[in-house]
């Protein structure tokens, strides 16, 4: 009968299918529209509905890939979290219905993220989140998409394998990321006062960010886990990124979470955890039984809205089992009536059917009931069971802390085995390299004091040398005068001979003095060759002796130089070190003051842009001193003096550009904000690749910061954009101006000089003699001294005296415009309010004191 009654309703069953596929369009059209408003709950709840419905969410794109998401970033903004949501709640199948659309979803993204539109960046952010999402859970599917899975899961998804826990780790590091950066553009375009997420336009915006708390709060408990297990596995060293990254995760989950608690539209639709004061500890694994997981509740909440569109039916009635009410009229009955002129005998089939189904409920009553026995019996096995697990759970945490204790002391023990073998292998190397040195050291000592010695020798040997020499010289003079005394005696001879008479006596005497003089001349003229032979020797022993000094000269010379030449290299590595050591901290103060841009504790701070162009200026300034400084080094590298001094100075001025630059963004319209933002990570990136072609000898020479100063001039153009308008005075203009107050002072200062001349001419009538002296000492008296030289308390003394101060103030103040007009007027931004107030309150003064 049951039967029966099913196949003569299917024109009902198809009323209802159709019923429901109005419903579903109707609910994707009106949570997905233009209008600012947040997306309804309802609607995404029947959109859900639909998914599980019909397994899947082929109806939900077919009809999204309608909407022109293109052209509307509101639009496009509401379809990702619709998106979200369906991803989420919706059936097991849809993950593979969106990955089919996947490309689609990277477009949009691209799309809007080349817009300049603070929808069509969340847009960007949103799709990318969603992009991530499907990644990983098309990848890990043992983990639901709403990540709602439990600890035995997480252990199976993750293995055995530690490489796997490792990369299961980084892909939930990145999810965060994603998470965290939408939540954070969101919360900063939007104002910091609780009255904006009151508006519906704040709640458009805010409304996603109820999924990102959901996600965000199992993707914690997530890395908790696996980073106590990869801790429990692999070296502290290997791991410090990964505490690192966390580290910075929970800050921005912290402040993230802590914001949207303070907000009163989170405060009715969904209770937020709080997260606790530090990070857990992963070096100690006791740490991890004071972890608690994070949960997050929704209450129910029914939508009070106005709508007047009826709520679609939950249960299909093409299901008989589920059937509880009787048929629905159909829809072509209700419209034409129904069949054979009124009357239909299916009045009798439902009363059948009625009674039937009283029957069906008793005996359903009956199963309950035994099935809530069976529930009770199986409620006490979970919970001896449970009582078992967690038995066990402690054991194993006991357990846990007595392996990690053993790894510590194990790992400490390593560690003292290490840096004891590394002592022993730098002190061995360090006696090694002292023992090479000391080698080296007495080698060159040795060598020296040869040369010392050989040097001595041979100035001893030059000695001795020139000493023969002289006494050769001596020898051939003393063979000179001899030779003299020898012609000066043959002349006295001859002459003695010819004045003799007698031929006997010349005969007789002749011979005999003949045999003299021959046997005194040979005698002679030996000594004198054989002086000549020594003299000869003398001079190549002299010669032979010179070119070795020559050699040993050269030989020392050489050391010498080598000596020189090692120390000039020593001198020039170590210049360079400290070089290298200067651009290192450079680049770590440039890189500190980029990471600030992404800080959120930086959002609340602001600048003006009046300091952010001085800072700029001086940024200019420090380029050039660094350039110089750079061409002095290239040109003697012995000295790096002035680079590391002009490199330490850019370094901070740069900094302080790019941090000013960021917090005057804060305040900024859109446009300059992020074009100033872009410029200031530019600054940055430029500022990097200059340091790093400096810190190596190959670029070195060709390290150039004129892209720096480029985007300075970029940043220091937008500061100036960004002041007030009321400074857009022109040069000119302010000269003008001031020229006009300074006329208008002069004139009264003279007014006031002519009183004064009127008073003083006065005084000179009415005094005379004494009075009169000292009223001209105080009319020449020095307004620099400390008090008048006499006091007097007659009114003609205290009227001169009163002038001359008059007139002393007027010519200083006279002086001060002179001189505050000849300055460059306070800026060619600044100078209208500086001199016109104060060229209006000097001629204040003038009148005042006249």
């Amino acid at each position: 009968m049951l039967d029966t009654c099913l196949s003569r309703r299917t024109g009902c069953g198809r009323a209802q299918r159709y019923f429901s596929f109005f419903f579903k369009l109707s609910s994707i059209s009106k949570a997905i529209n233009t209008t600012e408003t947040p997306v309804k709950e309802k609607h995404a709840r029947r959109i859900i509905l639909g998914t599980h419905r019909e397994k899947g969410a082929y109806t939900f794109w077919s009809y999204a890939l309608g909407f022109p998401l293109a052209s509307n970033s509101i639009l496009s903004w509401k379809f990702c979290h619709v998106l979200h949501k369906v991803l989420r709640d919706g059936h097991r199948n849809v993950l593979q219905d969106c990955l089919r659309h996947f490309s689609s979803i990277v477009e949009l993204g691209q799309l809007w993220g080349n817009i300049h539109d603070r929808y069509g960046q969340l847009v960007a952010l949103y799709s990318k989140l969603l992009c991530t999402k499907m990644k990983f859970h098309n990848k890990h599917t043992e983990i639901p998409t709403n990540l709602e899975a439990t600890d035995e899961v997480l252990e199976r998804t993750a293995g055995t394998d530690i490489n796997n826990v490792f990369q299961l780790t980084v892909e939930l590091f990145d999810y965060m990321d994603v998470e965290l950066k939408l939540a954070e553009t969101v919360l900063r375009q939007l104002n910091s006062s609780i009255a904006i997420s009151t508006l519906t336009s704040g709640q458009c915006r805010l409304s996603p960010l109820i999924q990102v708390i959901q996600d965000c709060s199992q993707l914690y408990h997530f890395m908790v886990k696996l980073l106590f297990k990869l801790h429990a596995c692999l070296p502290a060293d290997t791991l410090q990124g990964h505490r690192d990254r966390f580290r910075d995760q929970f800050q921005s989950l912290k402040t993230f979470f802590n914001r949207a608690r303070e907000m009163l539209y989170f405060k009715r639709l969904i209770q937020i955890p709080r997260l606790p004061d530090s990070p857990p500890n992963f070096l100690h694994a006791a740490s991890l039984a004071k972890h608690v997981k994070l949960v997050v509740v929704i209450p129910d909440e029914d939508d009070g809205d106005d709508d007047d569109d009826d709520p679609e039916p939950l249960i299909d009635v093409s299901d008989a089992a589920s059937t509880q009410s009787g048929p629905q009229p159909d829809i072509f009955d209700q419209a034409f009536g129904p069949p054979n002129g009124g009357f239909d005998d299916r009045d009798l089939q439902i009363e059948s059917l009625k009674r039937d189904l009283e029957l069906l409920r008793a005996e359903l009553e009956k199963v309950k009931a035994e099935a809530q026995r069976y529930i009770t019996q199986l409620k006490s096995q979970i919970n001896s069971l449970e009582a078992e697990l967690e038995e066990q759970r402690s054991q194993k945490q006991r357990a846990l802390v007595e392996n990690e204790q053993l790894r510590m002391a194990l790992e400490a023990a390593r560690r003292r085995n290490a840096e004891h073998e590394s002592l022993q292998s730098t002190f061995i190397e360090a006696e090694q390299r002292a023992q090479a040195t000391e080698q080296r050291y007495t080698k060159l000592k040795e060598k020296h004091t040869e040369l010392v010695a050989s040097h001595a020798e041979l100035l001893r040997k030059s000695a001795d040398t020139v000493k023969m020499l002289s006494a050769t010289q001596q020898t051939q003079e003393e063979v000179a005068r001899t030779k003299q005394q020898l012609a000066f005696e043959v002349d006295r001879i001859r002459q003695e001979a010819d004045m003799k008479v007698g031929w006997c006596s010349v005969v007789t005497q002749a011979p005999l003095q003949r045999r003299r003089l021959l046997s005194f001349s040979s005698q002679k003229c030996f000594s004198s060759a054989q002086v000549s032979s020594t003299m000869v020797a003398l001079q190549a022993e002299k010669e032979r002796l010179m070119r070795s000094v020559s050699e040993k000269e050269a030989e020392l010379s050489s050391v010498r130089q080598s000596a020189q030449l090692q120390q000039s290299t020593k001198l020039l590595d170590e210049q360079f070190a400290l070089l290298q050591g200067t651009v290192t901290e450079a680049e770590n103060i440039i890189q500190d003051a980029v990471a600030k841009l992404d800080d959120p504790l930086h959002i609340r701070c602001t600048s003006s842009p009046d300091y952010l162009i001085s800072r700029a200026e001086v940024a200019l300034s420090s380029i050039d001193k660094m350039k110089k400084g750079q061409a002095d080094y290239v040109k003697d590298m012995k000295d790096a003096g002035a680079l590391l001094k002009s490199l330490t100075h850019f370094s901070h001025a740069a900094a302080d550009t790019i941090v000013n630059g960021s917090a005057t963004a804060h305040m900024a319209p859109t446009d300059h904000a992020d074009r100033l933002t872009e410029n200031c990570r530019s600054c940055a990136t430029q500022s990097l690749l200059y340091l790093k072609e400096l810190k190596s000898k190959g670029t070195l020479l060709r390290a150039d910061p004129a892209s720096i100063r480029v985007i300075i001039h970029k940043i220091l153009g937008l500061g100036q954009e960004l002041r007030p308008k009321g400074m857009d005075v022109r040069q000119d203009e302010l000269g003008d101006l001031v020229d006009k107050e300074m006329a208008a002072t002069s004139a009264a200062i003279e007014e006031a000089v002519r009183r004064i001349d009127e008073v003083m001419n006065q005084a000179r009538k009415d005094t005379s003699g004494i009075k009169l002296e000292v009223n001209e000492r105080f009319v020449h008296w020095n307004p620099k001294q400390t008090s008048p030289p006499f006091v007097f308390h007659s009114g003609s003394t205290h009227s001169i005296w009163h002038s001359k101060s008059l007139i002393t103030n007027l010519i200083i103040l006279r002086q001060e415009l002179s001189l505050d007009r000849g300055t460059d007027l306070c800026g060619q931004g600044r100078g209208l309010g500086c001199h016109g107030d104060g060229v209006s309150s000097a001629r204040q003064r003038v009148l005042l004191i006249s």
